[in-house]
């Protein structure tokens, strides 16, 4: 018995022995380090998915998941190539002198970091996909890094998700075991040597540019994060396809603003225009407006914007807002033009919508542009914006003053007029919404009449804490946000109270409204287009003419929100938005727009158009089928209309873009060029 135990040992440690060897080898070790990549970038692809289940709303089929893992090999081979450029360039550089363990050191070196930094993005990303469902951008990330707030952002970050630093050290640990060092001494022969050297790297090179690409075909560009569309379902599932790496490097220094020929300029106009040319005759109401954005505030926390909803026995989170929105105007169909703050300040108070590129990111940031607040001071509006958050967060206090507001209050003017109010601070240092909004009521009725404030508010976020006195008396709700959901509610009756005591109110336009959703339990919030939902509510306390209840008729998104708001005080003098006059358009000449991982999205009567800046890729009757689960692209051809004037949409956008002609003023100019 003996004497096979010894054979068979002997056998194996030939074995191991040849392993090593084989591994141990330039190119051996070269090809498991190469391979240990793939696996560290798919285990933190499992790690996101399971963060971030929800994107996976319809659930999964072994014809997806084989579709899925096929796109993620290629999004993950153009990431391991991008991130991994020096350590090949090292690794193959023709020089028999650096083939030294100095030298191997080095190579190790650049290899855990390339990659370590690429598996932090990722799990980085673990905690925050739920909010914005995409792979984190390069423009997102400058926006998080120019902010006054990004350090507290950032310990912020790592605090709430510490299980995830526990996570990162162990998989770096094991990288850094896993690693194989070639071996092999110097080489003897060194024709051989660089022969071999030259002809791997121009052959790798080679590689590298088609794994760059998607493949060997010579008119292929570069793969973009829109391509991870032709591997899912869904727009949502997108995020699980790509990688974060990817994601990033691949939108450094993107410049969307270039004008498509999809049409000449006059079919352009007249097919679709932004130019407002508002009727005149009419009289001009000086009526106050105020704008309020409730971070977070999706749809899907209403009871009233979800009657049908089990069984309809559905009340929702947000009861004050539900009777706001009884006694106004709401829009049942209403949807957000982006997926971040930053997106919804420009589509909410300039009228211009998230395409490719947040506005105030782009290289267009600098453009002219106007908005409510920039129309109504032409009117002698006095203008003031508010918003909960602490410091320059996003930079909001420049783009308010590019928008035309001249007076700003944030966290840190909060704290100046309440020194002892620390306990209003949350976790992140924004301010509490209720003593926020009590503090906004306190200094609107020091501005003078007429004016247009936009309050924007800050609790509805990570980690969704509620101050303690309310945390037994909120609803719980199936997720952290819901009872946050109905603590912002609580403060926006709490501000409405204190407001009908002043003598302005009764003069006053209020709009409500969302900046984007957040986390959702309802599948039908969970589609493409139901991540875009958000209220939008017109309340006019002194005026019985606004027609009250929910409007199923028209399709409402933030950009109509300047528009409709110029267009109910009567103002006559043209504008720019790219939004309709709720009020006085025809409904079934409404419509809404937004970019969803690199498709275009357009809603219009009862159907969503998905546009991929080519060609329609989905067509869907969302009205009836609110999973999105029949393509009706190639059973009709009703998209065709919707699709000409979604080119013409997107042609006038970019086309503005680039000739920095956002304003009338631009616009004259322009002309007379």
């Amino acid at each position: 018995m003996k004497t096979p135990t010894k054979k068979k040992a002997t056998t194996d440690s030939g074995v191991m022995k040849y392993v090593k060897l084989v591994t141990g080898s330039r190119a051996g070790s070269f090809v498991c380090n190469i391979a240990l990549a793939y696996a560290v970038m798919m285990v933190a692809r499992l790690l996101f998915a399971v963060a971030n289940i929800g994107l996976l709303a319809d659930g999964m089929s072994w014809q997806l998941a084989g579709r899925m893992l096929q796109g993620a090999l290629m999004f993950d081979t153009a990431a391991i190539i991008y991130t991994n450029a020096l350590y090949v360039l090292l690794v193959l550089l023709p020089l028999h002198k650096k083939e030294t363990p100095v030298y191997a050191t080095i190579m190790k070196w650049v290899w855990i970091v390339s990659n370590g930094m690429a598996l932090a993005g990722t799990l980085a990303e673990c905690g925050r996909c739920e909010c914005a469902n995409h792979r984190a951008t390069a423009s997102e990330l400058v926006e998080l890094c120019s902010s006054d707030n990004a350090p507290v952002s950032i310990i912020t970050g790592v605090l709430s998700n510490w299980f995830l630093v526990i996570i990162f050290g162990a998989i770096v640990w094991g990288m850094w075991k896993l690693y194989r060092k070639p071996t092999n001494p110097r080489p003897k022969n060194l024709k051989a040597y660089y022969a071999v050297q030259t002809t791997a790297l121009v052959a790798l090179t080679v590689l590298c540019v088609a794994g760059t690409r998607g493949g060997f075909a010579l008119d292929s560009r570069p793969i973009g994060i829109g391509n991870a569309s032709l591997y899912v379902n869904r727009q949502a599932e997108t995020g699980i396809v790509l990688n974060t790496p990817f994601s990033l490097i691949r939108t450094i220094g993107k410049k969307p603003f270039t004008t498509p020929d999809y049409m000449s300029d006059y079919e352009m106009e007249a097919t679709y225009t932004p130019l407002h040319h508002p009727k005149r005759g009419k009289r001009f109401t000086r009526r106050n407006v105020v704008v309020i954005i409730a971070e977070s505030c999706g749809s899907e926390y209403s009871g009233m914007l979800n009657s049908d909803l089990d069984g309809g026995s559905y009340r929702g989170f947000t009861p004050f807002l539900d009777s706001l929105m009884s006694r106004g105007t709401t829009f049942r169909y209403s949807f957000g033009n982006g997926r971040s703050n930053i997106d919804a300040i420009t589509s909410v108070l300039t009228g211009i919508p998230m395409m490719e590129e947040p506005f105030f990111l782009s290289q267009a940031s600098l453009n002219d542009v106007t908005g409510i607040a920039g129309e109504l001071r032409k009117e002698g509006y006095h203008t003031a914006f508010f918003r909960g958050a602490p410091g320059n967060t996003a930079c909001f206090k420049a783009y308010s003053r590019a928008m035309g507001f001249e007076e700003y209050y944030g966290a840190d003017e909060y704290l100046l007029h309440h020194p002892d109010a620390g306990n209003s601070i949350d976790a992140t240092g924004a301010v509490c919404d209720e003593p926020f909004l009590q503090y906004c009521c306190e200094r609107i009725n020091r501005i003078k009449e007429p004016f247009v404030a936009s309050v924007y508010t800050a609790s509805l976020h990570k980690p969704f804490n509620v101050p303690a006195q309310y945390e037994t008396t909120l609803p719980d709700g199936k997720m952290p946000i819901h009872k946050c959901a109905g603590y912002t509610d609580l403060a926006l009756r709490r501000f409405f109270e204190a407001a009908q005591r002043e003598k302005w109110y009764g003069n006053t336009l209020f709009v409500v409204t969302a900046d984007h959703t957040n986390q959702s339990c309802r599948n039908v919030y969970a589609t493409d287009l139901g991540v875009y939902a958000v209220p939008i509510v017109l309340y006019a306390p002194g005026d019985t003419t606004l027609r009250r209840g929910v409007d199923d008729r028209p399709i409402a998104q933030q950009t109509d929100i300047m528009p409709t708001v110029l267009g109910y005080l009567g103002y006559n003098s043209p504008y720019i938005a790219f939004g309709c006059d709720l009020l006085h358009t025809p409904a079934n000449e409404t419509f809404a727009v937004n970019y969803h991982n690199g498709i275009y999205q357009y809603v219009k009567g009862e159907y969503l158009l998905q546009f991929d800046g080519t060609r329609t890729t989905g067509f869907y009757r969302f009205k009836s089928d609110r999973l999105l689960q029949v393509n009706l692209v190639r059973k009709s051809r009703r998209w065709q209309p919707m699709e000409s004037e979604l080119k013409a949409l997107i042609r006038q956008y970019k086309q503005r873009m680039e000739h920095n002609n956002l304003t009338t003023k631009s616009n004259h100019q322009d002309k007379n060029q």
